[in-house]
């Protein structure tokens, strides 16, 4: 099974990039699922139900997110009724939504996705390391394949929960820092792991932000309004292949596309570098 899992999208930009993009990708890369994190896909903070659905119609099959989901607070009312959105399991009991679900691939193979969210320099809420857990478990009699979406501040925390679920579940893939790193890796137990999976968005940015705004913030510590960017957009994600029947990931490999990667890739031209400069 071969398994897409798209980082941060981020404001228009990121939303063009993934609905033009990714029939195009799942053909070439045979894809069996696609995940994308999509807490900022609304203008660079939140999510709506139009956003969401353009999402899922586009061939997303579960939407993660974190911190910034409640942005918009229209998604209170979406994400009961949604259970292919995600919010971070560790979230209280009452906090609308959930943080796992199954899902089917076209061939009806079962999938887990598992969000939760760290606590090293982010809010304090339960226990993810515990939480994961209890999440996982309640999965596995339903599949055997499970990806996580650990949506995180802290390396060093996110290096440790890919090293807690080692031989748990077949990936734990970071969110939240919007820069794709280069430590994809599969661990001794068979779990594919990616310290983060970088940013679909404006790559000419701060992590998605308009830079001149976001250079004015720290150049006077005064409050500025942050505006999404729009220069040099990019998919990041990780691509994981696992074994359907005991779950262990065989291959995991960073993607970084441009809009003219894609265009090349769908006009059957020479396959493109998959991680650019």
């Amino acid at each position: 099974m071969r398994i897409l899992f798209i980082g941060d999208i981020v404001g228009r930009p990121g939303r063009d990039i993934v609905i033009k993009g990714l029939p195009t990708l799942t053909a070439v890369h045979d894809l069996d699922l696609v995940i994308a994190n999509a807490e900022n896909a609304a203008a660079g903070f939140g999510l709506t139900r139009d956003i969401g659905e353009a999402l899922f119609r586009a061939g997303v099959h579960v939407i993660t997110s974190g911190n910034h989901i409640w942005d918009k607070k229209e998604v209170l009312e979406y994400m009961p009724g949604e259970p292919r959105l995600l919010r971070p399991a560790n979230y209280p009991p009452a906090v609308p939504g959930r943080g796992s679900c199954v899902v089917e691939t076209g061939d009806g193979r079962a999938v887990g996705v598992v969000n939760v969210m760290g606590r090293v320099f982010m809010l304090d809420i339960d226990d993810p390391f515990a939480i994961v857990q209890r999440e996982i478990e309640a999965l596995r009699h339903r599949t055997r394949v499970i990806v996580v979406d650990f949506h995180a501040e802290a390396t060093s925390e996110k290096i440790a929960m890919g090293w807690h679920l080692d031989g748990k579940v077949s990936a734990v893939f970071g969110t939240h820092t919007h820069v794709q790193t280069a430590d994809e890796r599969i661990l001794p137990g068979g779990t594919a792991y990616l310290t983060d999976a970088g940013m679909t968005g404006p790559h000419d940015s701060i992590i998605g932000m308009d830079v001149a705004g976001s250079v004015a913030r720290f150049l006077t510590a005064m409050p500025s309004r942050f505006e999404p960017a729009t220069g040099n957009p990019r998919l990041n994600g990780v691509i994981v292949d696992a074994d359907d029947r005991t779950g262990r990931a065989t291959a995991v490999r960073r993607i970084s596309y441009t809009p003219q990667d894609i265009e090349q890739l769908a006009a059957g031209g020479d396959r493109v570098a998959e991680i650019r400069p």
